[in-house]
């Protein structure tokens, strides 16, 4: 039985993928507000982060995990309206954003509190929308599996995505030597370089593997973090310096063909890749403390904030995964609710 101190609807507003397809797929439907387990908090959602695996899920290449909701979204923003059992670190009122395993574009979504941060002081609702699924994921990769430490030189794939942004301000902030991005037009190349890239590689008519050397004085880097995978995992190797590092955060050109492993012997390389969305509460609830005490310093200071590109309504997922889809934004997109526009 959940502790609750106002009305909550029976309803909600929730996008379902009707079948698997392009953003067209996506549909505004109603749903019953789900109720909070024991462990668990109810969000009335204001925000709601759009990001890859999202896509991925819509195309029918990414199910949820088991007992999630088969509704998209991995990372919201909202007021803890109850909470269940057990619950100790929240209370009915809360700012808060969470990493969710499905469930986040609604109106309301359950949480579970070790997956649940408070709002970071100065950031909006839709500022801290981008931060679990985004900023979880890129410490988890550069800087878990990565070991990126001060002094090292990092290549960052889509560097002017929600991840790429994010990973550029993260290695800037905590002491890359260098940091190299590819990015896909000149108003991304800007917008990378102001985040802190010292060089930002349009890869529609420059070889990132030829920048990289040109810029390391031919060593290569020492982590590069990839969203894209097919031919850019050989041209990782032959960028990548001798026992450097590469985590692979998403698949969208597929899978390597015929890839020659060779290099990744010769340079001792360590190629490794992961998810966040299966992990258990326990893994999640280490992640969020780890960015709580290393992260949230420099979200205080104003250091580090979520580039937020543009938002639309709820009810216009469809519009919201065609610019995902177009891959000219810079940063995230976010989706947001009647609550937010009424707050």
């Amino acid at each position: 039985m959940s502790h609750e101190t106002k009305a909550i609807p029976a309803a909600m507003t929730a996008i379902d993928i009707t079948r698997a397809g392009g953003p067209d797929v996506l549909a505004p439907v109603q749903r019953s507000v789900p109720a909070p387990a024991d462990g668990e908090v109810l969000i009335h959602i204001h925000a709601a982060g759009v990001n890859g695996p999202d896509v991925l899920q819509r195309k029918g290449l990414y199910d949820p995990p088991p007992g999630a909701s088969d509704i998209p979204g991995l990372e919201v923003a909202g007021k803890i309206v109850s909470v269940g059992r057990d619950v100790t670190r929240f209370a009915v009122g809360d700012l808060v954003c969470a990493l969710v395993p499905g469930g986040g574009y609604a109106e309301y979504a359950v949480a579970h509190e070790s997956a649940t941060l408070a709002v970071p002081a100065g950031l909006t609702l839709v500022e801290a929308a981008a931060i679990p699924e985004t900023f979880l994921t890129v410490w988890l990769n550069l800087f878990q599996r990565g070991k990126f430490k001060a002094g090292e030189s990092v290549l960052i794939h889509g560097g002017a995505s929600g991840i790429g942004t994010t990973a550029t301000m993260l290695a800037k902030a905590f002491g890359a030597s260098k940091i190299i991005t590819t990015v896909g037009s000149d108003a991304q190349r800007t917008a990378s370089l102001a985040l802190g890239a010292d060089v930002a590689v349009d890869y529609r008519d420059e070889d990132f593997v030829e920048e990289v050397m040109r810029a390391t004085d031919g060593r290569g880097v020492d982590v590069v973090v990839d969203i894209i995978a097919g031919d850019y995992v050989a041209r990782n190797y032959a960028a990548a310096a001798m026992n450097g590092r590469i985590v692979q955060i998403g698949v969208i050109k597929g899978s390597a063909q015929a890839l020659d492993l060779f290099p990744m012997l010769t340079k001792r390389l360590t190629h490794n890749g992961s998810t966040l969305r299966s992990r258990s509460h326990e893994e999640k609830a280490e992640l969020i403390e780890d960015l709580k005490r290393w992260v949230g310093p420099h979200f205080r200071r104003g250091a580090v904030k979520p580039v937020i590109y543009r938002t639309f309504d709820l009810d216009d997922a469809r519009g919201a995964h065609a610019l995902m889809d177009s891959g000219t934004h810079i940063g995230k997109i976010v989706l947001t609710t009647r609550a937010a526009r009424a707050a």
